[in-house]
């Protein structure tokens, strides 16, 4: 039987680094509370973007662009969790379970309701626009998906080479960028997905083994970095993506994006004391127990929610003030109220397909401290996305091995995922029946070839690690 919050808050361990959860759940919802807040529609169902409208928002992404904290915390995860069970497809399958359960429910349900839209003919006008946009917090599960399925190579370069393997992965993504800007060569700058967000992985490798120790001056190092690249480079200064625009700093990452990102990791490690005791605080910590639990729900269904409001508002001819407008900043605080609302009916539809945290950490042995490079202990963080399981007598420990034979078909079954995942995160839902496509790195992908491929590749990952 799943524990209740505040029992798995009281049954934390005390080895447990709080802050790393408190982070995790800070940069989620604020990447919510963004999207809330950056759409602007019309009174025609026109989708814009608010930092379009108004321009001089755009440095408020140098602060709110918080998912490089989000991937770096996982880099932190995946470290200690793959030393606790370095048998690839078991790693994998224990890693991605909160990940692909509910994600693999939100891609059915969308795929049925567009087939059912599309059949009725009403697959046009703002319908249409939400059947495309809904998908869009996909490419970050196939992001993440990535850096689960590299863990294990990237951590063996973090053991040997510390620091020089981030920094070659940084040399890397320069590299990119100087091919791409100033030779012109074409479709390069996709590279910079792996090499841009596997960098922010990497410093949470390195986060584990304790060895940011001066977290200011990878802050002053990010900043100015930044900075000069805006100023100077072919770079914008927002650090999301804008409409229309020529060079985005986020599709594909861009060397702007990664120093940002340093910027961030920065700032963050350098509140690690006082967060850390805000964390330990036990009505804090209650709350970060309990929106762990519902985290990936809330993440994937936000948009939905969001999309909804505006649409009730269209059907019952509720006014839609011009974006910017004071109107328009006047029916903020109802509108996000509205969509906070309806995400919390949608997660409690569908949190149920987010493994109880207490189930999520007896499978995965969780909370049991686990090795560090260095050899000291290290709590071992269970799932993505999991709130902290129940403490537990040490198991017994685990003796590493070689990866088993169903390792293959574990790394097939992530690659077919995630490249399915990041393939519907641009077709979006709408025209189901036509197979409309999209390029994904180079190569056309249809709607129903990548939730096929998500869908066959999760069965894979499921397959080979309960063998």
């Amino acid at each position: 039987m799943a524990l209740t919050a505040s029992a798995l808050a009281a049954r934390t361990p005390d080895t447990r680094d709080r802050y790393v959860d408190l982070l995790r759940v800070a940069s989620l919802g604020t990447v919510v509370l963004g999207h809330w807040l950056m759409a602007a529609v019309g009174a025609d169902g026109a989708v814009g973007n608010l930092l379009a409208v108004v321009p001089a928002l755009q440095p408020l992404t140098w602060v709110l662009q918080i998912m490089p904290v989000f991937f770096f915390v996982g880099g932190f995860a995946h470290a200690l969790s793959y030393r606790s069970r370095p048998v690839y497809a078991v790693f994998l399958r224990t890693r991605l379970q909160r990940l692909l359960r509910p994600t693999m429910v939100f891609i059915a349900v969308w795929t049925a309701a567009a087939l059912t839209v599309q059949l009725a003919g009403a697959d046009t006008g703002p319908t249409g626009v939400a059947l495309r946009l809904v998908a869009q917090p996909l490419w970050f599960i196939g992001i993440y998906l990535a850096m689960v399925a590299l863990t294990p190579p990237l951590l063996k370069l973090h053991e040997r080479y510390g620091w020089g393997a981030f920094c070659a992965l940084v040399a890397a993504a320069a590299g990119v960028d100087a091919l791409r800007f100033a030779a012109g060569v074409p479709y390069v700058e996709f590279l910079n997905f792996a090499f841009v967000w596997l960098a922010v992985h990497q410093l949470g490798f390195l986060r584990a083994d304790d060895r940011i120790r001066r977290p200011s001056a990878l802050a002053v190092t990010g900043l100015a970095g930044a900075a000069a690249l805006v100023a100077l480079g072919p770079y914008p200064l927002s650090m999301v993506g804008m409409p229309g625009e020529k060079v985005s700093n986020m599709s594909p990452p861009t060397l702007a994006l990664l120093c940002h990102a340093l910027w961030l990791i920065g700032a963050v490690e350098l509140l690690r004391g006082p967060g850390s005791r805000l964390a330990r605080r036990p009505a804090v910590w209650r709350a970060v127990v309990a929106a762990n639990g519902i985290a990936m729900t809330a993440f994937l269904w936000h948009l939905t929610a969001m999309l909804g409001v505006y649409g009730a508002m269209l059907a019952l001819d509720v006014p839609l003030p011009a974006p910017a407008s004071a109107a328009w900043w006047a029916q903020v605080p109802l509108r996000l109220t509205a969509a906070a609302a309806l995400t919390a009916l949608l997660v409690a539809a569908f949190r149920r397909f987010e493994i109880p945290a207490a189930a999520s950490g007896a499978r995965s042995g969780a909370g049991a401290p686990a090795a560090g490079a260095d050899g000291r202990s290290r709590p071992d963080h269970a799932s993505p996305l999991a709130a902290p399981p129940r403490p537990s007598a040490s198991p017994a420990p685990r003796r590493p091995g070689p990866a088993t034979g169903s390792s293959p078909s574990a790394a097939l079954g992530i690659t077919l995922c995630l490249l399915g995942v990041l393939g519907l995160s641009m077709t979006g839902f709408g025209g189901l029946l036509e197979g409309r496509s999209a390029v994904l790195i180079a190569v056309d992908v249809t709607a129903p070839a990548a939730i096929a491929m998500a869908l066959g590749g999760w069965l894979l990952v499921e397959r080979a690690g309960r063998g």
